[in-house]
């Protein structure tokens, strides 16, 4: 019997011993930190050996193979010695997708992945049998087990993507590429670049590569690195013969002669973003053969995604926009780009070698006030001292929203997007947006 050890008792790695296990492998979990309750209980049920606050070497190192979770870098000493002693890691995506013959739909990108993950299983599950995972929702591995979904809708990070060998997707998405979690990459853009261009290393002729033609990063990799897909790209400024553009405030997607109009404004999510990202998810959806009503009403009534640019209250006509997954500054420039109105902007937390300078023209255009919510908020002080009348500093999410209800008049927004990661202050992204909707409506 195979050993399979897997390092990280989360969603991910607890889906995975089950699928493991249910497979014939011999499973051991091993968690550095705590793991939470409800993941314990689940290991203990189905008689999979455990242990957590620690990595006892002697168990990890006779593994036939380990999957680690995606928050481990591979600088950390037991990894270094795992690849030493020449045993195999892999990611959940890759030994997960052994064990299915769905069609896979990856998606992948700086930002907006999660949006278009879910507006993509949105549009599709009105007709297909699909299910939702990834860096999103159940584990992969778990659904796969239980639900053995016909498709797959996976939101895929670099760090993912870093530990595959096989996995292929039929339809991989890529909706831009900037800089962020350079720390993992030894600082070189480059690294970055081409981890998230493994999205398509395995894909043949058979298969589809949408991807965002305006962004100049992708554009310049693909023209020095030949891909086997078939590519159809979207864009807001080109004529697209194979993919999607705009036309006359229509958004026209092809797929093999075949066209779809939809009006912009139409659109459930604002912003030029959200744009691409319904271009992409219907480019995907239009594949697939769903019908062309079913991809125009599913755009209407999207609902969006927690966390991201989401109308929390309007108070005294102030609208509060809750962007807490706003962990980079590409991110916090979407959401600068779409406010139409005064914004008190509510930026701050751990800062990943943040370069501010494209935040510049909106915050001189639409920024009002800016309150910086971190543990040290020297360099956005700096950086933004002189552009505001009114900058302030706070450590606490509840008093950062009451002096944002101060500030803020009629007809203003007060936006939470940090463009920083949260580990300052707050447990996860998550745990600040909640916290942020809590303070909200406690005013």
């Amino acid at each position: 019997m195979k050993r399979f050890v897997i390092l990280g008792g989360g969603e991910s790695g607890v889906g995975t011993a089950l699928l493991g296990k249910a497979k014939g492998y011999e499973v051991f979990v091993s968690d550095k930190g705590e793991m939470k309750k409800k993941y314990k209980d689940v290991l203990i049920h189905h008689e999979i050996e455990w242990e957590d606050n620690q990595h006892s070497e002697h168990k990890i190192l006779n593994a036939d193979i380990v999957m680690k979770s995606p928050g481990i870098p591979d600088k950390v000493s037991l990894v270094k010695q795992i690849r030493e002693a020449d045993i195999p890691i892999v990611s959940e995506i890759e030994f997960a997708s052994k064990y299915t013959d769905a069609t896979l739909v990856a998606i992948t990108g700086s930002n907006g992945k999660t949006t278009t993950a879910s507006l993509t299983h949105h549009i599709l599950k009105q007709e297909l049998s699909i299910g939702l995972a990834g860096n999103i929702g159940d584990s992969f591995a778990k659904q796969i087990m239980e639900e053995d979904y016909e498709n797959y809708v996976l939101e895929v990070s670099s760090f993912q993507l870093d530990d595959i060998k096989y996995f292929k997707p039929k339809i991989a998405i890529l909706t831009n590429i900037t800089p962020d979690h350079l720390d993992r990459y030894d600082y070189k853009f480059e690294n970055y670049i081409a981890s998230k261009f493994r999205i398509v290393e395995n894909q043949t002729e058979d298969d589809f590569f949408i991807y965002d033609a305006d962004d100049p990063v992708i554009e310049s990799w693909l023209n020095s690195n030949p891909i086997k897909s078939k590519k159809l790209s979207f864009s807001l400024t080109k004529v697209v013969e194979n993919g999607a553009y705009i036309k006359d405030k229509d958004i026209i997607i092809t797929v093999d002669n075949n066209q779809i109009t939809m009006p912009i404004k139409k659109l459930a999510l604002d912003g030029k973003h959200n744009v691409k990202n319904a271009m992409a998810a219907s480019t995907a959806a239009h594949l697939l053969k769903i019908r062309k009503q079913t991809i125009r009403e599913s755009l209407e009534n999207f609902q969006g995604v927690e966390h991201r640019l989401e109308n929390v209250l309007r108070i005294n006509k102030v609208q509060y926009i809750n962007d807490s997954k706003a962990t980079n500054v590409n991110a916090t420039y979407f959401a600068l780009e779409s406010m139409q109105a005064p914004t008190v902007w509510i930026v701050g937390g751990e800062d990943k070698g943040n370069d501010y300078k494209e935040l510049f023209q909106f915050v001189n255009e639409k920024v009002k006030a800016i309150i910086c919510l971190g543990v040290d908020n020297a360099k956005l002080m700096e950086t933004f001292g002189n552009m505001v009348d009114v900058i302030i500093e706070t450590q606490f999410m509840s008093e950062a929203v009451k002096i944002a209800y101060k500030i803020a008049s009629a007809g203003d927004n007060v936006l939470l997007s940090p463009a920083c990661a949260s580990f300052d202050l707050f447990e996860n992204y998550e745990d600040r947006g909640r916290q942020f909707k809590e303070a909200v409506r406690k005013l």
